[in-house]
C-alpha cells in the first residue's frame, strides 16, 4: 500500500505522528475518505467527515478501533498535512453554506473544527461552542425563527447582545466574550461579515475598587495552610500571577538563578517576566522534585506526554515528553485529551486553585470577599506601598496601559490617607483629647 498517498505517508513517518507499522493503514483510510469527499463537495468538510464515519460504523465487519483509527487518520490529514487548508479538497465547489443554513449539529461541529484548525485553546473552544448554543436557543426559542430556513443575521446578533445586557444584566466582559464568539462564527464559519452593530445596547461597566488584603491578613492566610497548597498561595501573592498563568506554568519557565518566572501567553497572548520570591525557592525545588518522579512514573507507563501549544507537537514531536515542558503543578490524575484522544497528565484545574484559596480565607476568618485575583491585587498594592515605581508594577502585572495599574494608587491612597471621620473629631473635642 506504499503507492497510496505517498507524500502523506512520508509526512507521518518523518514527524513520527503514528507508529511506522500503522502508516499505510492511515493512508488507506484517508484515501477512502477523499474518494467519498469528492462525491459530496456540496457539503461542509465536517459533514463529509461525519457521513463517512457513519458509513464505516454501519459496516458490521469493522470494529470500533478501526473506525477510531480512520477518524484519527482524517484528522491528521486535514489539520496537520494540509494545515487546515481544506479548500484543497474541493477546488471547484461553491462556498460552504452558500445556499443553505446548516442544522444545529452540523453548525456546532463545523464551528468546533474551525476553532481547532486555528489552534485556539480548549477553554476557548468550549466557550465559543457554549455561546453558539445560547445564541441558537435565543434565535429559535425566543425569536421563533426556523434556523435552517431563516438562518440568522446581524440583526439577530445585535438583538441577542442587547438581550444579554438588558434582560440578563451580564457584565461588559461577558457581553464582549459573546460578541467575539459570534464574530468568529459568522466570519470564519458562515463567511458572513457583520456590518452594523452600532445600535447594540452595551453592558455598562461601573467603576470598581478591587478587594485588597492587608499584609496582616495575608500573614493570617499563609498561617492556615501548608504543603503544596501553601506553595500555590505564596506564588500567587509573591508573583502577581493570574489563575490560569499559574495553572499553565511550565517547569522550563522557572529560573532559580535569576529569581524569575516567565509567564507565557498571558492576557492578550503576551509573554512577560515576573519576580520569584526568594522565600519559596527551596520549597518549590522540593515540589518539582516530587513532580519529576511522577513524570518519570508516567513515562514508564508509556504516558508522560504533555500538551504543547500552537502546533509545537508537530514541529518537535518528542518535546511533549521532555521534563522542561511539564506543568509545574500537574493534575493528580491522568485524563484523556478531548482534542486528540491521548492519555495525558493535564495541569491542576483552576477550580482546585480557587478552592484552596477559598478554604484558606475561611480558615483565616477573613470577612472580605477574597479570591485568587485578590492576591494579585494585594501583590500590586503592597509593591506600591514598598515604594516600587508604578511603571515597574505595570510590567510585572503585564498591563497594556499604565492607566489600568493606576487603580492601585487609588486603593493605596484610600488605605494610607483616609480623612478623619467627623464623628471622631466631634467626640474627641467633647472629651478634650488633642488632635492625632
Amino acid at each position: 500500500m506504499k503507492e497510496i498517498l505517498p507524500d502523506f505517508q512520508k509526512y507521518l513517518v518523518e514527524h513520527k505522528l503514528v507508529p511506522e507499522g500503522h502508516v499505510s493503514f492511515y493512508a488507506l483510510w484517508t484515501s477512502k475518505f477523499l474518494f467519498f469527499s469528492n462525491k459530496h463537495q456540496d457539503k461542509s468538510i465536517v459533514l463529509r467527515k461525519r457521513l463517512f464515519l457513519d458509513s464505516l460504523m454501519k459496516e458490521q465487519k469493522l470494529q470500533d478501533w478501526q473506525v477510531h483509527q480512520a477518524e484519527n487518520a482524517i484528522g491528521l490529514y486535514l489539520n496537520h498535512f494540509l494545515s487546515g487548508d481544506v479548500s484543497l479538497l474541493s477546488p471547484n465547489a461553491e462556498p460552504v453554506f452558500q445556499n443553505r443554513f446548516p442544522d444545529y449539529q452540523e453548525m456546532r461541529e463545523t464551528l468546533r473544527e474551525a476553532i481547532r484548525i486555528k489552534h485556539y485553546a480548549y477553554s476557548t473552544e468550549r466557550t465559543y461552542i457554549d455561546w453558539f448554543q445560547r445564541f441558537y436557543a435565543y434565535v429559535t426559542a425566543i425569536k421563533g425563527k426556523d434556523w435552517q430556513k431563516g438562518g440568522a443575521d446581524e440583526t439577530d446578533v445585535r438583538d441577542f447582545l442587547s438581550h444579554l445586557a438588558v434582560r440578563q444584566r451580564v457584565s461588559s466582559s461577558t457581553q464582549n466574550q459573546a460578541f467575539n464568539a459570534l464574530l468568529f462564527l459568522f466570519r470564519e464559519v458562515l463567511k458572513i461579515n457583520l456590518q452594523d452593530l452600532s445600535k447594540t445596547v452595551r453592558a455598562k461597566r461601573g467603576s470598581k475598587i478591587p478587594v485588597v488584603l492587608t499584609q496582616d491578613e495575608v500573614k493570617r492566610l499563609l498561617n492556615e495552610i501548608g504543603g503544596r497548597d501553601l506553595l500555590i498561595i505564596q506564588i500567587l501573592y509573591g508573583t502577581g500571577m493570574r489563575l490560569m498563568e499559574l495553572a499553565r506554568l511550565r517547569v522550563q519557565d522557572i529560573d532559580f538563578g535569576l529569581n524569575s518566572i516567565i509567564v507565557r501567553a498571558g492576557k492578550g497572548d503576551k509573554d512577560r517576566m515576573t519576580i520569584m520570591p526568594e522565600f519559596v525557592k527551596e520549597s518549590l525545588k522540593e515540589h518539582l522534585s516530587r513532580v519529576r518522579k511522577l513524570h518519570e512514573k508516567d513515562l514508564e507507563m508509556e504516558h508522560g506526554e504533555v500538551y504543547l501549544p500552537e502546533g509545537l507537537d508537530r514541529k518537535y514531536p518528542n518535546a511533549g515528553k521532555e521534563w522542561g515542558w511539564q506543568y509545574a503543578f500537574p493534575s493528580a490524575t491522568l485524563s484523556v485529551d478531548p482534542r486528540t484522544g491521548k492519555v495525558r497528565r493535564h495541569h491542576i484545574s483552576p477550580s482546585s486553585i480557587q478552592k484552596i484559596v477559598a478554604a484558606a480565607v475561611k480558615k483565616a476568618g477573613i470577612a472580605k470577599h477574597a479570591s485568587v485575583h485578590t492576591l494579585r491585587h494585594s501583590f500590586a498594592t503592597h509593591l506600591l506601598m514598598n515604594g516600587v515605581n508604578i511603571r515597574e508594577v505595570q510590567e510585572l502585572l503585564g498591563h497594556k496601559n499604565v492607566e489600568t495599574t493606576m487603580i492601585y494608587t487609588h486603593v493605596l491612597r484610600n488605605m494610607s490617607k483616609a480623612p478623619e471621620s467627623p464623628l471622631d473629631v466631634l467626640l474627641r473635642q467633647e472629651k478634650g483629647h488633642p488632635s492625632p
